[in-house]
């Protein structure tokens, strides 16, 4: 009989630790919220009160963690207009008819997430949007949150008419004869997203509870809030997170990132700082702020070190927008790693990526080489001389795989007015990781779906899931199973700071993950067919698959 023994023993199949050397045991034990023997010790900790999880043969991994992801508000727009599921005009004009029908009692349509590639050049109108919804305003993002489809009620709300002039950092969208068509990109969305009436506090949360339960589901036990603070989708978020966390419903590790605003400067450092107090309940901090550089390539808003092409291949003069001017963000970022804060950039176009790395090495030189882990999130465009400064830095390769691949936004609106050369830099994982960068990862969700099965199962394939079209998107860009699963474990536990998580230890908590078979042992291109059956937090089970086959005794 053990001294102590364990409340859970996991065993009967393999246990990847993702420890440096990515060893495997056959055993796992938890006592109490923590991991407490492997292998030997872990079945010889069996009592007559522990409960014995017979995994089949099935392997149990550290849980996945998302470096970048939006849940209050994927949330939101599960629970409004949801426009994720349709990939053509049809359907998607439908959707949205079908819920304005459905939901009369609302004053305004919302919700989001339909696709730009469902539209011509990526830019439906208003008129469109009258056909199915013309007595009440509506305003829909789309799914990368960098334009927003509006009505012409929407429209006539914010008083936006023909001649209204593009707001610093945004575009109205105007047809051939210069009159506003309906799609506002980037700032431009904050025209009429200021008329939109918020969530309420109740809706925010049963948003939040609604999105911890999905991505539970999908095994993630820990994630990074990439936007908490004033921002127009959803700008109450943390109140529903303190509620969480208060009431003890929140069953993830919150690493929250506080937005910063871009019409401000570094006056609104005080304020983060008062807020990260603020926010330090059990499982939720905000030590990190998210500073957005730059735009999107499909809009033509990412910042590129050379102008975009157009339509013909010639040359034109937008390089894209650097929403932060570079010599304001070195120094916003000199003082913010200075104060402990951790710099979450999106960086996206080539120009916003050497500018944040620009901003992380005079934060190296101003104040050490102190533990921050500053980290770029996107990394569509990345030229060659910046990527070993990744490793020099210090800064993590924060990846959205599930964009690596051909499909109709990459190879209609993207590749074109990139250029061949450069299209051929995109989203370098592999030089990166040869390059010894650490790798995280993440979703963008409700951009892309969370499912970080998916998201290995491009890193490796650099192919969509389940698509018909047999090219691969830059082969030598792929990477290897396990840098893929330790991008989603170790890699964005270290983003997160969570240094007692993403790997399999004594003495780590016990956020453990049952998948349905080991994906290691079968085909690369069967690796999307894998499934989570357990998802545990603190040795808790706060996910189970209904057809859940595993035993315990």
């Amino acid at each position: 009989m053990p001294a102590v023994p364990a409340t859970i023993v996991f065993t009967g199949g393999p246990v990847l630790t993702m420890d440096s050397v990515r060893s495997r045991v056959d055993a796992v034990a938890v006592t109490g919220n923590r991991i407490s023997a492997v292998g030997t010790a872990a079945r010889e900790s069996i009592g007559p009160d522990t409960a014995v999880v017979d995994l089949a043969g099935k392997l149990l991994i550290p849980g996945f963690q998302d470096a970048h992801v939006h849940p209050v508000g994927a949330g939101v727009e599960r629970m409004t207009c949801d426009l994720l599921a349709f990939d053509d005009a049809d359907a998607t004009l439908a959707a949205v008819g079908a819920y304005a029908a459905a939901h009369p009692e609302r004053p305004w349509i919302t919700g989001g997430g339909w696709s730009l590639d469902a539209f011509d050049g990526g830019i439906p109108t208003a008129r469109m949007l009258d056909s199915v919804v013309a007595d009440r305003p509506a305003y829909l993002p789309n799914r990368d949150h960098h334009g927003a489809w509006v009505n012409s009620r929407a429209l006539q709300i914010a008083g936006i008419t023909d001649d209204t002039p593009d707001p610093p950092g945004g575009r109205i969208e105007r047809d051939a004869d210069g009159a506003a068509t309906g799609m506002l990109q980037e700032a431009a969305m904050d025209l009429v997203a200021a008329h939109v009436p918020r969530p309420t506090e109740d809706e925010l949360y049963r948003a939040l509870l609604d999105a911890q339960n999905h991505l539970h589901s999908l095994g993630i036990t820990a994630w990074q809030d990439a936007i908490l603070g004033r921002y127009a989708a959803v700008p109450d978020a943390e109140r529903a997170y303190l509620r969480a966390a208060l009431d003890g419903t929140l069953t993830v590790r919150v690493a929250a990132a506080q937005w910063w605003e871009r019409d401000r400067g570094a006056e609104q450092i005080a304020e983060m700082v008062e807020r990260r107090t603020a926010l330090q309940h059990a499982r939720l901090r905000a030590n990190t702020v998210k500073i957005m550089v730059d735009g999107i390539a499909e809009n033509q808003t990412a910042a590129m070190l050379a102008p975009y092409l157009d339509g013909c291949g010639c040359g034109t003069r937008n390089a894209g927008v650097s929403f932060v001017d570079p010599e304001a963000l070195r120094g916003y970022v000199v003082e913010l790693d200075a104060l402990g804060f951790q710099v979450h950039f999106h960086a996206l176009g080539d120009r916003a990526v050497r500018e944040a790395l620009d901003a992380i090495e005079a934060a190296r030189h101003a104040n050490g080489f102190r533990d921050t882990r500053p980290h770029l999130a996107h990394l569509q465009v990345v030229d060659p001389r910046d990527i070993p400064r990744f490793r020099t830095l210090g800064a993590v390769a924060n990846m959205q795989p599930l964009w690596a691949c051909h499909e109709p936004s990459m190879d209609e609106l993207t590749i074109p007015f990139l250029g061949e050369q450069r299209a051929r830099r995109q989203y370098p994982f592999g030089d990166l990781l040869r390059a010894g960068a650490v790798l995280a990862a993440g979703s963008d969700w409700p951009v892309s779906s969370p499912d970080p099965i998916q998201g290995i199962h491009v890193a490796v394939n650099r192919r969509a899931p389940a698509t018909t079209d047999d090219r691969v998107f830059l082969p030598e860009q792929r990477i290897d199973l396990n840098a893929a699963f330790a991008a989603y474990t170790a890699g964005s536990a270290y983003v997160n700071h969570l240094d007692e998580t993403g790997v399999i230890r004594p003495g780590y908590l016990a956020d453990l993950v049952v998948l349905d078979r080991d994906p290691f042992a079968s085909p690369a291109e069967e690796i999307d067919q894998t499934r989570v059956e357990r998802t545990y937090v603190d040795g808790e089970l706060v996910y189970a698959d209904s057809m859940l086959s595993t035993a315990i005794r």
